[in-house]
C-alpha cells in the first residue's frame, strides 16, 4: 500500500464520488473546547464512505474478470457500496449479509440490484458460503477492509482532508476516524502521511469492540470477545486486518473508545447543529471529539462521520434520549 495507489484510485473515482466538505458549528466547538471540523461521509453515495472503496476495487479489476461479477461480505455499508459500484459497471454482485443486519441496509442492498444471501453469524461460516459461491460462479471477492484497492479508495477521503485542512489553515490536529477493521483509518493515515504529515490519525471505536485500540496498545493484533451486540454494527469486526494493522501501528496515535450513549448523543448533536444524519457506528469519532477532549491534542480536531444508514427507531432513540 502506498500513496501512488491512493492517487490512482482518486483518478478512477473522479466524477463518480462526492467530495464531502468540512463542516463546523460554534455549538460543537464549545462542547469540545476547541475547533471541531466534521467530514460528513454520511452524505456520500449509498450513505457512507464505503462507496469509495467499492468503486475503487470494482474499477481496478480487469474487464474480463469484472464481467463475471463480484462478491462481498458486509453488515450493510460495504454491501451497498459494492452493490452500487457493480451496478454502475454493469456487472452482477452477490452480497453475504448477517440475518440480523439492519433491515434498511438489507433492503437497500437488494434495491441496488445485488443478490443478498443471508446467514446466521452465530452458527454459519460466511467464509465457507463465500468460497462456495465464488467457486460456483467465478465471482471475485472484494473484502470490506483488508484489500489494497479498497484501502486505496478509502484513502481518497484523506486526500480531501489534506486539501481542505490546508485551505482552512489547520496545521496540527488529530483526525478521528470511526474504525472497524481499519480500511478507512489506514487509507486516511497513508494519504495524510504524504500530503499533511502534521495531522495525526486516531482510531475511534465503541466500548466492548475496541480491538484496534487494544492492538495498538499491546503491539499485536487483538480480537474482540464478541462480534455482535452493539448499536455500532457498522464498525464491528473481529480484529484489525493483516494489511491494515501494520499501517495503523506505524502511523496512528492511541485509539479512542466511546460508549453507546456517547455515540447516540453525538448523533443528536450532529442532527441539531450540522443538520446531518449519522448512524451510531458513524458517530463514534464525533463522540470522541466532543466527549474525550482531554485525550486529544491541538487547537482543532477533525472527525469523520463515516455513515448515516440508521434505522428510524434507533435515530428516534438518539433524539429522544439526548435532545439538543
Amino acid at each position: 500500500m502506498n500513496i501512488d495507489m491512493i492517487n490512482a484510485a482518486a483518478q478512477r473515482l473522479q466524477g463518480h464520488v462526492r467530495r464531502t466538505p468540512l463542516l463546523s458549528s460554534p455549538f460543537l466547538d464549545e462542547i469540545a473546547g476547541r475547533k471541531v471540523f466534521v467530514k460528513p461521509e454520511c452524505l456520500q453515495h449509498t450513505g457512507s464512505f464505503k462507496f469509495r472503496g467499492g468503486w475503487s476495487a470494482v474499477s481496478a479489476l480487469a474487464p474480463e474478470v469484472r464481467a463475471k461479477g463480484v462478491i462481498a461480505f458486509s453488515s450493510g455499508n460495504h454491501a451497498q457500496g459494492v452493490a452500487l459500484a457493480a451496478r454502475e459497471h454493469g456487472v452482477p454482485a452477490v452480497i453475504i449479509m448477517p440475518s440480523d443486519a439492519p433491515r434498511m441496509k438489507i433492503d437497500n442492498t437488494r434495491a441496488l440490484g445485488a443478490e443478498v444471501v443471508l446467514y446466521d453469524r452465530a452458527g454459519e461460516d460466511r467464509d465457507a458460503i463465500g468460497a462456495r459461491l465464488s467457486a460456483e460462479r467465478g465471482l471475485t471477492l472484494i473484502k470490506p477492509f483488508d484489500e489494497p484497492q479498497v484501502i486505496a479508495g478509502q484513502g481518497t477521503t484523506g486526500l480531501e482532508i489534506a486539501e481542505d485542512a490546508a485551505a482552512l489553515g489547520i496545521k496540527n490536529a488529530d483526525v478521528l476516524v470511526c474504525c472497524g477493521g481499519g480500511g478507512l483509518t489506514s487509507g486516511i493515515a497513508l494519504a495524510l502521511e504524504a500530503r499533511a504529515p502534521t495531522l495525526r490519525v486516531r482510531p475511534a471505536e465503541p466500548e466492548g469492540f475496541d480491538d484496534v485500540a487494544r492492538s495498538l496498545a499491546s503491539g499485536q493484533i487483538e480480537r474482540n470477545a464478541r462480534t455482535s451486540g452493539s448499536l455500532c454494527d457498522a464498525i464491528i469486526t473481529p480484529q484489525p486486518g493483516n494489511i491494515t494493522f501494520p499501517i495503523l501501528q506505524r502511523l496512528c496515535g492511541p485509539g479512542l473508545v466511546v460508549s453507546e450513549d456517547e455515540a447516540l448523543h453525538a448523533m443528536s448533536l450532529a442532527f441539531a447543529r450540522l443538520k446531518i444524519v449519522a448512524e451510531p457506528g458513524g458517530a463514534v469519532a464525533l463522540a470522541a471529539a466532543l466527549f474525550l477532549a482531554d485525550q486529544i491534542k491541538g487547537e482543532a480536531v477533525i472527525a469523520i462521520v463515516s455513515g448515516g444508514n440508521v434505522d428510524g427507531d434507533i435515530f428516534a432513540q438518539a433524539l429522544q434520549r439526548f435532545p439538543a
